[in-house]
């Protein structure tokens, strides 16, 4: 199977613009991929970092059901999220020709200029190499909803 057909399996749908695969798990399948900044047409593309593993994004949507946005926010700052975002900004308009003509993606980590919108994006950057305080929270608490962990940690202490 090709990167390509893996990245369409993960998504449910076929990916409409580049992108390289910057992540693997342990059997070689996609976990992150880092997006070109334009789909094929020419729109915009604000994510650059999109986790597409599934037990990856199973385990942080967990961790967004149980206020995980409010609470990374809370913890981490808004000062230091939003100089993640500006990070994040340059990176992938470092990737856009200069003489670039029409709309351009816009905004930090997802396209969000403030705050937090998504820990998936922030915690796909992160494992791709990113600096991102957020990516970092939400590796720190996934302990708290990967159920498959901590059943193994009842059964051994048990």
């Amino acid at each position: 199977m090709t990167d390509r057909d893996a990245v369409a399996a993960l998504l449910g749908r076929t990916p409409e613009g580049r992108f390289e695969v910057v992540v693997r798990d342990a059997g070689g399948g996609p976990v992150v991929i880092r997006n070109e900044p334009f789909l094929a047409d020419g729109r915009p593309m604000p994510t650059r970092y999109w986790l597409i593993g599934a037990r990856e994004r199973l385990l942080v949507s967990r961790l967004e059901t149980t206020g995980g946005v409010n609470r990374s926010e809370a913890d981490v700052g808004l000062d230091k999220v939003g100089e993640a975002h500006a990070r994040y900004a340059a990176e992938r308009d470092a990737c856009i020709p200069a003489d670039h003509q029409g709309p351009r993606p816009s905004g930090g980590v997802g396209g969000t200029r403030v705050g937090v919108k998504c820990l998936h994006a922030h915690y796909g950057w992160w494992l791709a190499g990113g600096d991102d305080p957020i990516g970092q929270w939400v590796a720190d608490h996934l302990h708290e909803v990967d159920h498959a962990a901590h059943a193994r940690v009842e059964v051994n202490h048990g």
